[in-house]
């Protein structure tokens, strides 16, 4: 197969399907996106057993509890895809939305409206979801979604996006509205990431590896949604019990996920008080602890961090624990190993929880508050393409709105530049 010319074709598919796409009704993208819903429930137990193909693969493959974690689809994955789906139809459709207008000297109105970016490329590991989360978002706002997902995941990749694109074609969107490069050759990847004169913007999301990889060969402009190295700082004027559910959440509730607390800064001030029994709850939870040298004085069983420990995204039930001095301790802490997507504060000391929302550099900071939550679900904004922790307009979740670009309208009556 000649990959370069059969990623050209899907290229050119998909801007055709773009530009049809982008002048679709809101009511056309949101029945689409309901049959395109309906159709992953009706067919739940093949998506199921495509799924089992890949579990077993990577079984096979030796590969992480953490990564078979993310890649399954059950019953209530399933469901959820589905009703991802359902809920972005219901989201308000950004797509000629006008943000702003404003009338010059000499009569003339200038206004910004909203329009679709175009192609999105979207390349990612793992989770077999991202591929009918990212086809719903870029549909509704108008954009063709150009799908290539990690080869661990391939059959239950391709089930879903020609569930998606079937219905999609019955529902009245056009062909090339969803493209899925259904071969695992790296090459493919490379071809894709030179194809700048039919993909707008490149969206990766998965491990270091591919984001370095994606940044280092595109052509095309890319929005990282790098690694979370995430903290929580619990203050010396932390509510010890909020505290321990807020750290206990971050870190167990769903370990695998880029949101999920990796180091646990605590004051000295209120270690004795505070660590204890929250080490207890993590050990119960199954959570293996690194600490420093003064959190395994207090505990002699705590794994001695190694420095290349507070720099690692574990993604599972693994933790860094570190006994900071003050407030300054701590941010100088997340400056050098945070990767700018989620930081947390606890504390009830209101300048010391506004210097840190002031100083912390992350796409979201939070005060009393799990970054588990980091979220554009939990943050109201409706579903999410993935979060976004390049220092750009679109920086963390990445919504229907960062999924659109702006274009100045401008309306006169005979003006003329002097």
């Amino acid at each position: 197969m000649d990959i370069k010319s059969y990623i050209e074709e899907k290229g050119k598919k998909a801007r055709e399907g773009a530009r049809r796409l982008a002048t679709l009704s809101t009511a056309v993208k949101n029945n689409a996106l309901i049959a395109m819903a309906e159709a992953i429930e009706l067919d739940a137990d093949r998506l199921k057993r495509e799924n089992r193909k890949d579990i077993e693969a990577g079984k096979a493959r030796s590969l992480s509890s953490a990564m078979i974690d993310r890649l399954t689809l059950n019953d209530k994955r399933i469901k959820e895809m589905a009703q991802g789906l359902k809920e972005v139809a219901a989201l308000p459709d950004p797509v000629g939305e006008i943000t702003r207008m404003w009338k010059r000297p000499n009569g003339m109105q200038v206004g910004k409206i909203r329009v679709p970016i175009g192609v999105i490329g979207i390349i990612y590991e793992s989770r077999p979801n991202v591929t009918a989360d990212s086809a719903g978002l870029c549909v509704k706002a108008g954009n063709s979604v150009f799908l290539r997902g990690g080869s661990e995941a391939i059959n239950s990749n391709n089930a879903i996006a020609r569930i998606l694109i079937d219905a999609g074609l019955k529902a009245g969107l056009p062909e090339g509205a969803i493209t899925m490069v259904d071969i695992v050759d790296r090459d493919a990847v490379l071809a894709m990431l030179r194809l700048d004169n039919y993909i707008d913007l490149i969206i990766p999301r998965g491990g270091e590896e591919l984001i370095r990889t994606v940044s280092a060969n595109s052509t095309i402009p890319v929005i990282k949604h790098y690694k979370g190295i995430c903290h929580t700082y619990v203050d010396e004027d932390a509510d010890v019990r909020m505290a321990q559910d807020i750290c206990f959440n971050a870190k167990v509730q769903r370990p695998g996920t880029c949101n999920a607390m990796e180091t646990m800064l605590v004051h000295s001030g209120i270690a004795e008080k505070f660590l204890p029994r929250m080490i207890e709850r993590f050990r119960k939870a199954g959570v293996e602890l690194h600490g420093c040298s003064r959190t395994q004085a207090l505990d002699s069983s705590i794994i001695m961090a190694a420095n290349e420990d507070w720099n690692t995204e574990y993604l599972a039930l693994m933790l860094n624990v570190k006994i900071v001095d003050d407030m300054d301790e701590a941010l100088r802490h997340i400056e050098t190993y945070g990767s700018q997507h989620s930081e947390a504060i606890v504390t009830n000391n209101h300048q010391r929880a506004m210097q840190f929302l002031r100083e912390v550099d992350a796409a979201a900071v939070f005060v009393n508050a799990s970054t588990r939550l980091h979220d554009g679900g939990q943050f109201g904004m409706g579903a999410e393409i993935g979060i976004s922790t390049t220092r750009i307009h679109a920086r963390g979740p990445m919504g229907l709105e960062e999924l659109t670009s702006m274009k100045f309208i401008v309306l006169g009556d005979g003006q003329v530049r002097e």
